[in-house]
């Protein structure tokens, strides 16, 4: 009976938020996930960042109709005293349960295998192209070729990260680690890492690993305070260094994605090579890296000269910056906050914080479903063919609540988001604002 409830306050579920002591809260019951939170499957930065609150939307968000199943062990008996819903979130949640019952949530189409396809024909040109092709304008059709191929091998990546595009979890990890780790070089465990923790604090700028790109880009004079990451547990340093380069952000934004690879390459191999970070799968990850760093090396090395061998590889780089490009457009120009992300306005933190980019549906298999960004992160789990689908549903909650709903064309979210880094690399430039002792070693160590 509800007389016999035990209840907490809020504030008393906000004492129990620090490692070691994880407290959360689904629709009024209290679980305590301290054990459990090293095993979760999201990463334990997820549960960081959202304990010692109600957490309902992102955990509808980001799990199946059966993992309410396994709740039950983690409850401490306690109710959330005055425990109630917003009016957004009712609706969320009702879109939700319509998707749901709909069957979108397991309706993937022939994406995965249409991709994974095109990825396998694209490596066959490649090979093609530099092992029997002699011409210098064949070998440099194959790099851009190679380019795509990392771009749709990322998509699916990104896909079987989110949901199981394959039969089994076994095929489906299998696919991760190929597409991920073997084919890009960029380890599926460091993408995990990171993606979540941008998905569970998407735009704030102490929680979010995807805006902390200091010393290279800022997009808020925020940074400029040596702001603390909580993702990274450290300062990120606005020193000297920091800011001359963010200074001319906006002029070095496009070179700067061209070559943007080396340092998610350095992120992979930092993160499982770090003895003091717990990595799920380390040595299946190494292994897909071993296997990038086997084939990539040696079929550069089949060109006839190092300039061409240059060429190839920095050619193959910008193509692929293109998708580097987008994920910062979906971002970069959007609202940004200092905090954690909170359970009570989730859905209107991932309305603030993200950008769609208007494209025509032939254009969806270029963009891999990111264009309806916004779309994603309220439904994380929808198969990307299903994104465009419910784009005017979103667009007409977002009309109802008075939140923002924005989608640009491509051309547009890049003035914004030059746009952005211009109005920062001003601020960057008051020398009145001075700044800390210059930390090279930030240049090479900045993770995101």
């Amino acid at each position: 009976m509800e007389a016999d409830r035990k209840h907490i306050t809020a504030d008393e579920l906000k004492q129990h938020k620090k490692p070691g002591d994880l407290w959360i809260s689904i629709q009024g019951k209290v679980y305590n996930v301290s054990d459990w939170a090293k095993e979760h499957p999201g990463g334990e930065t997820a549960l960081l960042n959202l304990a010692g609150q109600d957490v309902t939307d992102a955990f509808i968000a980001y799990h199946p109709g059966t993992a309410w199943q396994y709740l039950d062990k983690f409850f401490t008996g306690y109710y959330l005293e005055d425990f109630k819903v917003s009016e957004v979130s009712k609706d969320y949640r009702r879109l939700v349960s319509e998707f749901s019952k709909a069957g979108m949530f397991g309706k993937k189409g022939h994406v995965a295998f249409c991709s994974l396809a095109s990825v396998a024909i694209m490596f066959v040109v490649v090979l093609y192209g530099v092992l029997i092709c002699e011409s210098v304008w064949a070998h440099l059709g194959s790099a851009m070729v190679l380019g795509m191929l990392w771009m749709q091998s990322t998509y699916v990546g990104h896909d079987s990260g989110h949901y199981q595009v394959m039969a089994s979890r076994g095929y489906n990890r299998l696919a991760q680690i190929i597409t991920g780790n073997c084919l890009t070089g960029i380890s599926i465990a460091w993408w995990k890492w990171t993606h979540n923790a941008h998905h569970i604090a998407c735009n704030s700028l102490d929680y979010d690993p995807d805006l902390q790109h200091i010393p290279v880009f800022a997009v808020s004079s925020t940074f400029f305070d040596s702001l603390w990451s909580c993702f990274y547990g450290r300062k990120l340093n606005f020193d000297p260094l920091a800011r001359f380069l963010i200074s001319y952000q906006h002029w070095t934004f496009y070179p700067v994605t061209c070559v943007a690879r080396v340092n998610l390459y350095l992120q992979t191999l930092l993160l499982l090579f770090s003895p003091s970070r717990k990595v799920p799968d380390r040595a299946l990850n190494i292994m897909g890296i071993l296997v990038f760093w086997t084939w990539f090396p040696l079929l550069v090395s089949y060109l006839p000269n190092w300039p061409e061998r240059f060429m190839f590889v920095l050619a193959s780089f910008a193509v692929t910056s293109i998708q580097h490009i987008q994920f910062c457009l979906n971002h970069f120009s959007a609202n940004v906050y200092v905090g954690p992300p909170s359970g009570n306005d989730w859905f209107e933190k991932q309305t603030s914080g993200t950008l769609d980019i208007d494209c025509s549906s032939w254009m969806d298999w270029f963009f891999g479903g990111l264009q309806f960004q916004l779309e994603h992160h309220l439904f994380p789990r929808l198969p990307r063919c299903q994104l465009r689908k419910v784009s005017p549903v979103v667009k007409e909650l977002c009309k109802k609540h008075n939140l923002p709903y924005r989608s640009l064309s491509f051309w547009d979210a890049n003035v914004s988001t030059i746009r952005t880094l211009r109005t920062a690399a001003l601020q960057a430039r008051d020398l009145s604002n001075p700044a800390p002792e210059n930390l090279l070693w930030e240049a090479v160590n900045t993770h995101g």
